[in-house]
């Protein structure tokens, strides 16, 4: 199902086109904003220098393959200024208090599975455990020491967040019944690994394909290196409570993850990926949207069939080979309907087998958070396969191994 631009964003697309003369390259452009947010901050050390690979070979792909659109085209340098805005901060406030690298980070739970398989439910619940700390959008946004809760509303970090957010699902109204962001809510791992521009979020939200393929080759250890390293920062004000992180692109980096976290716990959720991939699509759709207008439904179906067939059947083997090594008890496997049918016994689940505490308080805040957050709360998302050219008989042949692998119910 297409969905309709907004009439100011068209109009300042037609302006754009019209007013706009040669802006130069990506190239160009991503060297002036280095120099720019330079002088801003008053600073001029990025950190490791690796992270401009991953960058130069996003610059290239925008310049050759994206299609933006004034408006998208502005969104993405606000993008690509502020993470290199972050990299400064972050890197000031490193060398300032580098007893932070210090901190261990003990038995991290990581969240991962396909998108729309109860991950993002989960991941809530789980941050309602008073002993858990997650990471919220508005400072994954913006990586610092976390700040007293009671202070946020007065960080012009949660300002930002805020409006970001208000003005994306105001652009596209169907991406909150799609998928749920706060500012103060658990959010993403995306966040930290954009920061060494390593993430296939940029895939989602433009057509660059020389840029998934590079990304796809990758060895993403510097990338994990430096979420660690984030993560030590902003719980620097917590390091007693247990992290609970949840990224659905995790699954594909398993061996890297238990490499930088050795002692990290995992929880995989499962459905029939006929009944998610559409809806996968439909979300890189409506990114993609907000920043090129036309999209190729065809072969972002394309792209995400294989992209997560692939995904899955690497998460396969890894998690195979870590059980060899590691034992049983660091996975725990949750089918998408005991999640959203009976959370609370689903976590208890999980709580007993990775070895947590499930606290009275904890059982409560859970039934609390499920009770105020019904499923369908924030609308209907409605799309087909055959918008994306797949079928459900596609979809389940090329994920049969994993469907029999795990013994998933077809059709559910």
């Amino acid at each position: 199902m297409s969905r309709k631009t907004r009439l100011p964003v068209r109009l300042f697309n037609i302006v754009g086109r019209v007013v706009s003369r040669s802006r130069g390259s990506w190239v160009d452009v991503i060297d002036q904003m280095q120099e720019k947010v330079a002088a801003e901050t008053g600073c001029d050390d990025f950190g490791d220098s690796y992270y401009r690979e991953a960058l130069d070979v996003l610059a290239r792909a925008y310049d050759e393959e994206a299609s933006f659109t004034p408006f998208g085209r502005m969104g993405v340098v606000g993008q690509l200024s502020n993470i290199l805005r972050n990299r400064l901060v972050v890197q000031r406030s490193l060398v300032e208090n580098p007893q932070v690298l210090e901190a261990p980070i003990e038995k991290p739970l990581f969240i991962v599975g396909l998108p729309r398989t109860g991950t993002t439910a989960l991941h809530f619940l789980v941050a309602a455990d008073p002993n858990v700390q997650a990471l919220e959008y508005w400072v994954g946004s913006s990586p610092r020491p976390r700040p007293p809760r009671e202070t946020w509303e007065g960080e012009k970090a949660f300002k930002n967040a805020l409006r970001e957010l208000k003005s994306m699902y105001w652009l596209d109204p169907d991406l909150k019944a799609i998928h749920l962001m706060t500012a103060d809510g658990p959010d993403e791992c995306r966040h930290l690994l954009c920061h060494t521009f390593s993430d296939d979020g940029f895939d989602c939200n433009a057509t660059v394909p020389s840029y998934a393929a590079w990304y796809d080759a990758q060895d993403m250890r510097a990338a994990y290196r430096e979420h660690k390293m984030l993560l030590q920062l902003i719980g620097s004000t917590s390091p007693e409570k247990r992290w609970v992180l949840k990224y659905p692109a995790h699954i594909r980096n398993l061996r890297t993850i238990f490499e930088v976290y050795p002692d990290a716990r995992v929880v995989q959720c499962h459905r029939d990926p006929s009944k998610v991939l559409p809806s996968i699509c439909s979300l890189v759709a409506g990114w993609r949207a907000l920043s090129e207008g036309s999209i190729d439904r065809t072969l972002v179906g394309r792209r995400m069939l294989d992209l997560w067939a692939t995904s899955l059947e690497k998460g396969m083997q890894d998690r195979a080979d870590l059980t060899r090594v590691l034992g049983e008890d660091r996975f725990v496997d949750l089918d998408f309907r005991e999640v959203l049918g009976n959370p609370v016994s689903a976590m208890r689940q999980v709580y007993d087998t990775l070895g947590y505490e499930m606290t009275d308080e904890a059982e409560a805040r859970l039934r609390s958070w499920h009770e105020a957050n019904p499923r369908g709360k924030h609308g209907a998302h409605e799309y087909t396969a055959e918008e994306y050219g797949l079928t459900t008989t596609m979809i389940q042949d090329r994920f049969a191994g994993y469907l029999d692998h795990y013994d998933v119910p077809r059709g559910l």
